[in-house]
């Protein structure tokens, strides 16, 4: 605490200081921000011309509103950065349970305390961070969680009556006053929770174990729901969703290039102990992987597919790709696309699967995702390149065997023998002369896994010999496609 902060009431009100509400406190403080043109929201990337305006509009208002959206959408990072458009500190009356402001305390110990001490009422002041309450809605919480219950151990140790009002137990509203009550999961709240609020959004007050205590509170009230849940048909009661000031929508990045932008801004990807270069090809592919998953029909896209499939995917990648560099003791370690297949793990828990995607299996449709997500980066990055030769060569009786745990120098070697294939890694975006192979064996299984994905040439699992007197690798093998369904040796 600062020094020249009052300490006592005497000294608050002599230092000319004013109350004003939450939300009053939030809207000057938003005001001032914008007139700064200082940047809301601190890594909330995608939402600049949907999401955040919205927002601003229901602060500048004094809305409470909840936020709608499937999961993964940043919505609980939106909520829990509210915080900072609230005051550094404010004054409460010192041991006060529901931050009693000193000028207009709400309960009666802050009452009691100020008969007793009068201007010599200590003072304490308290954070921001101490004035965000959050709370994740399951259908086990009760009006005792959220209001308050009566202690009788408070009673007897007191010696109060049970029906003296400082005997209550104080739930997380009322603790939440003077400061933003986040609530996650609204409709996952039971009904009777769900009118335990309507008098808080309207009114402002609280009533506890149906004894007349009034208490105005101030604060502000945020929500997130899934938007299927948040309907009249769903767990949401209509008269508590009249009182939610604004429904503001979120979504998943619109853009691939925003979508790569927050992967690789989350994704835990500089390891302390090794150097990771990632090719940006392969940062585009894993995030086609979630936007062409939130188009298959097989995968349920109520449940959406979260954000964090492509982090996940990414920090597996580049786990592989570690694990492979130490084996083969390489400077960098450098992602690939097989390191993608081995990060199925972390695609599959992450989609809910319609009938349909139950029988194919989730493992089966995830190495398909792959294959489009790559054949989409091919497309967009080398539209009307010349893979002619490639395909002749296959289609020609050639073959090329390429092990997943290989090296970079050893799959280029490999990726030599079929002509056209390096020559094209310029089309991706690299420069022959000035990547490392690690980066040019990414560039070109990204080539060969496109021309799979298009059924131009065939790719099959096959053991990959190191050499005579190691085991054998699991690897891939890339043959010429015969139409007809052979494969062309």
């Amino acid at each position: 605490m600062s020094q020249d902060r009052p300490t006592t009431l005497g000294a608050l009100e002599a230092s000319g200081y004013r109350s004003r509400s939450v939300k009053d406190e939030m809207r000057a403080n938003l005001v001032s921000k914008l007139k700064a043109g200082e940047t809301l929201f601190e890594g909330v990337q995608g939402y600049d011309e949907t999401v955040v305006p919205q927002i601003v509009n229901a602060v500048l208002a004094r809305h409470d509103f909840i936020l709608l959206g499937l999961r993964g959408q940043a919505k609980s990072r939106i909520l829990r950065q509210l915080a900072e458009l609230m005051d550094d500190r404010i004054p409460i009356l010192a041991g006060s349970e529901v931050n009693d402001d000193p000028l207009a305390p709400i309960s009666k110990y802050g009452r009691q305390l100020i008969e007793e001490h009068g201007p010599d009422t200590p003072i304490e002041w308290i954070g921001r961070d101490v004035r965000y309450v959050e709370k994740l809605a399951t259908p086990d919480v009760t009006i005792a969680d959220m209001i308050g219950d009566v202690d009788p151990i408070k009673a007897a140790r007191g010696g109060h009556i049970l029906a003296d009002e400082l005997t209550i137990h104080y739930g997380l509203l009322p603790r939440a006053n003077r400061g933003i009550l986040a609530i996650n999961e609204l409709p996952d709240l039971a009904g009777k929770i769900q009118v335990g609020l309507f008098n808080i959004l309207q009114e402002g007050d609280v009533q506890v174990k149906g004894y007349p205590i009034r208490m105005a509170l101030d604060l502000m009230m945020v929500f997130t729901a899934n938007p299927e849940d948040y309907t009249a048909r769903g767990k949401i009661i209509t008269p508590l969703k009249d009182r939610i000031g604004a429904e503001i929508r979120t979504h998943y990045p619109e853009e691939v290039d925003t979508g790569v932008s927050i992967t690789r801004q989350e994704a835990w990807t500089g390891r302390d102990d090794s150097a990771v270069e990632i090719p940006d090809f392969v940062e585009e592919a894993v995030e086609r992987v979630a936007f062409i998953a939130r188009n298959d029909k097989r995968i349920d896209q109520r449940s959406g597919v979260s954000q964090r499939m492509p982090i996940t995917v990414m920090e597996t990648a580049v786990s592989n790709a570690e694990r492979r560099a130490l084996r083969h003791e390489e400077d960098v370690a450098v992602p690939r696309i097989a390191d993608l297949y081995a990060a199925l793990p972390a695609m599959t828990g992450k989609m809910e699967l319609e009938y349909e995607g139950e029988l194919h299996g989730g493992d089966r449709i995830s190495r398909e995702l792959i294959q489009q997500a790559c054949s989409h980066t091919f497309d967009v990055r080398a539209a009307g390149a010349d893979v002619d030769r490639i395909i002749e060569y296959f289609e020609g009786g050639g073959a090329l065997q390429v092990g997943d745990d290989a090296s970079g120098a050893a799959c280029v070697k490999g990726f030599e023998t079929v002509p056209g294939l390096l020559d094209l890694i310029r089309n991706v975006g690299l420069a022959p002369d000035a990547v490392s192979d690690g980066q040019r064996a990414a560039a070109c299984e990204l080539v060969l896994e496109a021309l799979v994905a298009q059924k131009r040439i065939s790719r099959s699992s096959a053991g990959y010999a190191r050499a005579p007197h190691q085991a054998p690798q699991q690897g891939k093998g890339y043959q010429g496609f015969d139409p007809m369904g052979g494969m062309s040796l």
